[in-house]
C-alpha cells in the first residue's frame, strides 16, 4: 500500500472515530485502557467514545558485541493508540509508531537517524461469557508496513489475536493474550500470560511474560511489569519496564504513558 492511499484510510478513520462520539453512551465503568504492557484488554471503548492511549515516550536500549567491538543501540518513539466505540461490543483501532529516533553507536562512531513509524489497523469484538468473572475478546488487526527505512516492518503483518482475563479475587486479575502474526509466507505465535494486582489505593500493578515464536527464528521472550495509576475516572497514568530474556530483543525496554477516554 502507498503512503498517499495509507493516509488517505487514516484520514476516514480519524473521521470516523471523531464522529463516533456523536453518538455516545454514558456507561463507561467496565472499561480499561489497553496500556502499560503489551498484553491487550478484553473490553472494549464504550459506544460513541474515543480512547486516546499515548507513549510520553516509549524507549528500549540494546547493548551486544560485534567483532569484539561494543555495539549500543538506543530507540525512542511516541506511539499512539485511538481506539472507537462503533457497537456496544465492538472497537476501531488505530495505532500508529509514531515519530522515532534512534542513535547507534560502535566503538568510537556514533550515528543519529530520525523518522516516522507504521500504521495499525483493526478491529476488537468483546465475546459475552455470560460470567461477571470472565472477559473475553478477539481482534483482527493489519499492521501497514508505511514507515521510513529503518523505522518500518520489511512487509505488512496481519494478525489474529484473542484475549481473556479471569476476575481470580477482588484484588487479582490473571490474563492471557493470543496474537497469531503473518508477514510475507511467514507466521508467528505470541502468548503473553499476565496478572494485576493491587498496589495502593487507585494504583495498579501488572506483569506479564511475553513470548513469541516464529517460523525459522528462535524463541523470544520478554518479562515486563508497571503501574496504573487511574488518576480521574477517565484519566490513567502508566509506566513499565521490561528485560529481554533473548538476543533478538533490545536488553531493556521503558516507557511512561497517558491515555483519556473521551
Amino acid at each position: 500500500m502507498s503512503k498517499f492511499l495509507c493516509s488517505q484510510v487514516v484520514v476516514a478513520l480519524m473521521t470516523t472515530l471523531a464522529s463516533a462520539s456523536l453518538y455516545a453512551e454514558d456507561s463507561v465503568t467496565a472499561f480499561e485502557f489497553d496500556r502499560p504492557g503489551q498484553a491487550i484488554s478484553p473490553t472494549v471503548a464504550p459506544k460513541g467514545h474515543l480512547a486516546w492511549e499515548q507513549a510520553l515516550p516509549s524507549m528500549s536500549y540494546d547493548r551486544k558485541k560485534i567483532d569484539g567491538q561494543t555495539y549500543t543501540q538506543l530507540n525512542i518513539q511516541g506511539d499512539v493508540l485511538l481506539r472507537a466505540g462503533i457497537g456496544h461490543d465492538t472497537e476501531l483501532r488505530l495505532g500508529w509508531d509514531g515519530p522515532m529516533w534512534k542513535r547507534e553507536k560502535l566503538a568510537q562512531q556514533k550515528r543519529e537517524t530520525d523518522g516516522v513509524g507504521d500504521v495499525r489497523i483493526g478491529v476488537k469484538k468483546a465475546i459475552d461469557l455470560n460470567d461477571e468473572a470472565s472477559k473475553w475478546a478477539v481482534l483482527a488487526q493489519v499492521q501497514l508496513a508505511v514507515g521510513d527505512d529503518g523505522f518500518s516492518e520489511p512487509e505488512d503483518i496481519y494478525t489474529l489475536g484473542s484475549t481473556y482475563s479471569y476476575q481470580f479475587s477482588s484484588d487479582i486479575t490473571t490474563g492471557i493474550t493470543m496474537l497469531y502474526d503473518y508477514q510475507d509466507g511467514d507466521l508467528a505465535v505470541t502468548a503473553i500470560p499476565n496478572i494485576q494486582y493491587p498496589i495502593a489505593g487507585n494504583v495498579t500493578g501488572f506483569s506479564e511474560y511475553v513470548l513469541r515464536k516464529k517460523e525459522h527464528h528462535g524463541v523470544e521472550s520478554v518479562i515486563q511489569t508497571g503501574l496504573s495509576w487511574l488518576m480521574l475516572d477517565r484519566l490513567q497514568f502508566d509506566g513499565v519496564v521490561g528485560y529481554s530474556l533473548s538476543e533478538r530483543n533490545p536488553d531493556f525496554n521503558a516507557g511512561l504513558g497517558v491515555s483519556y477516554l473521551f
